[in-house]
């Protein structure tokens, strides 16, 4: 039987460390949420305190400015559409890569691969005029493509890895019984995908929910597909910052997104690990 481990100054420093570390990070968390609900001199006489009054007005007034239901809604179906394909696409791409190891298809593994290092900010002048040319840009359907191609590298990566754990014989002894490759893959494949799925759906909604200079390049000035991180920027002027009406926005934008990845982390601990082991 294992011995318990001594209580050491070694532990007790580490864990003091990790405390400290911990205070750290979700310090932003605690500026964003009591400012939310203090005045503007409030904020700006000592941001770090707790408010005296609590102004939820604050919260109905940023309901009001920034039309909050039509914003959410963007950001949710655009949200929703990219990461739909994205997991849709990605998976059946790593599925032929990893199975059928093919030079054109290992060619374009690495393409992928390769297009993860690439700076987004160094592409995005030729993306702006590309997506014009092609009349995507102020679309629905030009930025869920564009959140598509950009999402596809780490996610064919994360499938790929995670496949080449999925024992093959259980598609051989598909096979035997007479299942086609399509089958095959929505049958026995994708149900054994869910942990490493779920990863990938909760990394890029992530991104795309909080993501913003992507919107403003494609969507540009169609106020009809305003986006929330698009939206709290209205209380930011050139000679104004209204901090009490934009950090109450801002908290409204991430609550849902913080609900859903507190919801599912758990999995992306387990769908990571296990895409980097084969057996």
């Amino acid at each position: 039987m294992r011995q318990q481990e001594k209580y050491t100054g070694r532990l007790l420093v580490l864990e003091i460390i990790a405390i400290l570390l911990g205070l750290i990070f979700i310090s932003p968390f605690y500026l964003v949420l009591t400012n939310s609900v203090k005045t503007l001199r409030d904020i700006l006489v000592d941001a770090a305190s707790l408010p005296s009054t609590i102004h939820w007005s604050n919260y109905s007034q940023v309901w009001n400015i920034i039309d909050f239901p039509a914003a959410f809604w963007n950001s949710f179906l655009i949200t929703v559409l990219s990461v739909v394909f994205i997991v849709f696409f990605s998976s059946m791409s790593a599925y032929r890569i990893s199975r059928r190891p093919s030079k054109f298809n290992v060619f374009m593994f690495l393409v992928l691969i390769s297009a993860m290092i690439i700076p987004f900010q160094s592409i995005m002048l030729q993306l702006v005029r590309v997506t014009s040319l092609l009349e995507l840009r102020g679309q629905l359907y030009g930025i869920v493509a564009c959140y598509i191609g950009f999402g596809m590298p780490l996610s064919v990566f994360l499938f790929h890895g995670f496949i080449r754990t999925v024992p093959i014989e259980l598609e051989e002894a598909a096979t035997v019984d007479g299942c086609n490759p399509y089958g095959i893959y929505f049958r026995i494949v994708l149900p054994l995908l869910k942990p490493i799925m779920v990863t990938v759906i909760i990394l890029n909604t992530l991104w795309i929910w909080n993501d913003y200079l992507l919107p403003v390049l494609i969507i540009g000035g169609n106020k009809d597909l305003t986006t929330l991180p698009i939206a709290v920027t209205k209380f930011f002027g050139q000679y104004t910052k209204k901090w009490d009406m934009a950090l109450a926005g801002l908290m409204m934008a991430i609550t849902p997104v913080v609900l859903f990845f507190l919801t599912l982390q758990k999995y992306i601990v387990e769908g990571v690990t296990s895409g980097s082991l084969k057996g």
